[in-house]
């Protein structure tokens, strides 16, 4: 008898599946770690100022959108023009004072070199008025004012005070940052205007007064250096400073979060924040209103 031969299984049985492996990531060389580590480090910077530069363009538009609309705050911008204006009245005062002592006394003491001591006067009062006068008071209405804007607008912004506000059909912006912004705006020059007077009186009080300094020659040369444009430029400076001012610091307060802690920060970020565009904003406003204020001078020094 023969045996045949025995076909294969048509249903083998499956293999027992092999225990998995553990994956091992792979090492990375400590080089390429750290210099990951320094490139993000390095890019954190600027795009936080990116982030941050887009939230405040953002923020001025929508403050330009509502400053035209209806119905005007006329009692809220008054009560912010006292808080700014009146305010800040003293420390302006005080600090122009000192400022024109200071000045008039280093400047005297670098003039008095070359013989030219009544030449003080007009150096100091150019000086305050396109550039001191300007950037002192601003930041000065800025530790003061802009801090105060910041605060408050913070604590109504962490106690839900805006969004009640957004609740009840006001807006917002228009109630809270527009009055605020044309205060700053508008007051912002007659306060540098007072600080030149209070500067440019103290530079009288220790040339004049201390050092001995023809009280006539003092005025003859400061009159026949003063120019009307010298103190539009100042003027102009302040407005725009006053407009970053109110700004950045209602910004600032609109964004503040976290509690009493939140609006701590926000306002030290409101004047720190401040105080640097006003530094660089001088340079810019100097460069942009040079040619178009002061355009005469290069004609008058041109040969006829």
């Amino acid at each position: 008898m023969v045996e045949r031969p025995s076909l294969p299984d048509p249903n083998p049985a499956a293999p027992a599946p092999l225990p998995a492996q553990p994956v091992t990531p792979a090492r990375r060389h400590p080089l390429v770690s750290g210099l990951e580590g320094t490139v993000a480090a390095i890019g954190r910077g600027p795009l936080a100022f990116v982030n941050e530069s887009g939230k405040l363009l953002l923020f001025c538009l929508n403050t330009l959108w509502w400053l035209p609309r209806r119905p005007f705050r006329w009692a809220q911008l008054f009560r912010h023009m006292r808080d700014v204006g009146f305010g800040s009245l003293f420390i302006v005062v005080l600090t122009g004072f000192f400022t024109g002592l200071v000045f008039g006394f280093q400047t005297l003491q670098g003039f008095r070199r070359f013989g030219a001591e009544a030449l003080v006067g007009p150096a100091t009062l150019l000086t305050l008025s396109r550039e001191l006068g300007p950037v002192l008071t601003g930041l000065m209405v800025a530790g003061r004012s802009g801090s105060g804007m910041a605060t408050e607008l913070g604590t109504m912004k962490v106690t839900e005070q805006i969004d009640a506000l957004a609740t009840l059909a006001v807006e917002p912006v228009q109630y809270l940052v527009v009055p605020r912004v044309l205060a700053a705006t508008l007051m912002m020059p007659l306060l540098t205007a007072i600080f030149t007077g209070c500067g440019f009186f103290g530079c009288y009080l220790i040339g004049v007064g201390r050092e001995g300094v023809d009280p006539g020659v003092f005025f003859f040369e400061t009159w026949q250096a003063a120019d009307p444009d010298d103190f539009y430029e100042g003027w102009i400076k302040a407005a725009f400073f006053g407009a970053q001012i109110s700004l950045i610091s209602s910004c600032q307060g609109f964004q503040a979060a976290g509690g009493a802690r939140g609006v701590g920060e926000a306002a030290t970020r409101a004047v720190v924040l401040s105080s640097v565009s006003i530094l660089v904003g001088t340079y810019l406003l100097a460069e942009m209103l040079d040619p178009l204020i002061h355009a005469y001078i290069w004609f008058d020094a041109m040969p006829k």
